[in-house]
């Protein structure tokens, strides 16, 4: 009968803490911000569902401003672009170690929404050298200063952190491959018009040669122009390099060689107003940060716990108030650092929007200057191919010399080649846009 006793007595220590507990939660009127050990009312406490996984994401999205940010943003890649054709091969073959971590930290959170059960466990002690007592120990906190609902806000923090990264990963990716993608394509249009000028400035030689042989001009002309055709080759050399080495860089990342890719986009203007991605993650560990302290302060001041054992040596039932550091005259100004250290996270967050308005600022700038520049190097372009045109019909008519002809046609491939330079950097200016708003992998497939 005494073993019974003691099992009756046990349950009732159990039923006891479940019951106290339950009447400490937000569910019997409590407003979540006395010290309770409250249960996690949204977003991750439905992640335990097994065959609700969607239902989950749904749910975490919702409770979770920064994860249903990420999740709406909308890729600014025109479908059926050469840019698209370049991003799926390259995420098929991203080995995603950022989504591991958020998987982890999923688990975590999941874990810690079922920090306001009861804690069971064994207890077993030698009291002689033939003597062993094992007892069963059941504990549930009562009231420990919010310390368990910030733990598991936290790990609700921990995993928007986790979502913020892998989308700055995702993102990072796409414009690395989209950066190789238009060296690429850059070395190769600069390969194009080195061809065509080499093939002209071959021509200028011949000339010089042959009016060289026949006595009419000077042989240091003929010198310089095969000087000019030997810094043209070099030239030439060096962007097949570079083509070739950003193409073999880019297939090294993608699921399929992508050497047949070709042509160009500008990418589309990201739909509403998207927050920078780096504000995302600022709050995210503003959160953390917050909960983290807030863990702190738990620790620093008393709680109260029900606790009940049942073993060989009988049963019991008691209350506990402890803390996990003692009180002393240095407590105060340890609660004081951390509320300094909630008011540095949120100074975090602002400081971090000022910086992303400056950088966006300085990037839209950069792009319509850039623009602008494209249409005035066209535009030069344009002029120095009709100054061409205009020399070389004097040279027909012979009131120009070879070597006037040569210097136009220099200006001329040099302005073609500061346009190409511009118009390359205008689209990789575009691009860094989109990595900082976030906006080049689609929200609703990470």
């Amino acid at each position: 009968m005494g073993q019974r006793d003691g099992i009756q007595r046990w349950g009732a220590c159990m039923i006891a803490a479940l019951t106290l507990s339950g009447c400490m939660s937000p569910d019997a009127g409590g407003d979540g911000t006395t010290g309770e050990t409250s249960r996690f009312m949204g977003g991750l406490s439905g992640l335990g569902a097994p065959g609700d996984a969607d239902e989950a994401a749904r749910a975490e999205a919702a409770a979770s401003p920064v994860i249903s940010a990420l999740q709406a943003r909308r890729s600014v890649i025109p479908p059926g672009s050469p840019y698209a054709k370049i991003v799926d091969p390259v995420l098929a073959a991203n080995s995603r170690p950022a989504e591991a971590e958020l998987r982890s930290a999923r688990l975590r959170a999941r874990a810690a929404s079922k920090n306001w059960l009861p804690k069971i466990g064994p207890n077993i002690s030698l009291t002689s050298l033939s003597d062993v007592i094992a007892q069963l120990v059941v504990e549930q906190v009562l009231f420990d200063n919010g310390r368990k609902k910030a733990e598991r806000a936290f790990a609700k923090a921990d995993v928007e952190v986790a979502a913020v990264t892998l989308a700055e990963d995702t993102n990072a990716r796409i414009r690395t491959a989209l950066s190789l993608y238009l060296t690429a394509m850059k070395a190769r249009e600069r390969r194009v018009l080195e061809e065509r000028t080499l093939k002209d400035m071959e021509h200028f030689e011949w000339v010089m040669s042959e009016r060289v042989s026949g006595g009419i001009s000077d042989g240091s002309d003929l010198h310089v122009l095969r000087q000019k055709l030997a810094e043209i080759r070099a030239t030439l050399a060096a962007q097949s390099e570079a083509e070739a080495t950003a193409l073999a860089e880019l297939n090294a990342m993608s699921t399929r060689p992508l050497d047949d890719v070709t042509g160009l986009a500008d990418l589309s203007r990201a739909s509403g107003d998207v927050r920078p991605i780096e504000v995302l993650r600022a709050e995210a560990e503003k959160s953390r940060d917050i909960a983290s302290a807030q863990v702190e302060r738990g620790g620093l001041l008393p709680g109260l716990t029900a606790g009940g054992t049942l073993g060989d040596n009988g049963s019991g039932i008691g209350l506990n108030v402890s803390s996990d550091q003692l009180l002393g005259l240095g407590t105060g100004d340890s609660l004081n650092a951390i509320k300094a250290t909630q008011e540095a996270a949120a100074a975090r967050v602002g400081q971090a929007e000022e910086d992303a308005q400056r950088r966006t600022a300085r990037l839209q700038n950069r792009l319509s200057a850039l623009t602008r520049q494209v249409d005035e190097a066209t535009a030069l372009a344009s002029r120095a191919k009709a100054n061409l045109d205009l020399f070389q019909s004097q040279y027909k008519a012979g009131q120009r010399q070879v070597m006037d002809v040569v210097g136009v046609y220099e200006t001329f491939a040099a302005r073609q080649a500061a346009t190409l330079d511009l118009k390359y950097e205008r689209l990789e200016t575009q691009l860094q846009i989109a990595e900082h708003l976030g906006v080049l992998a689609e929200g609703n497939r990470l």
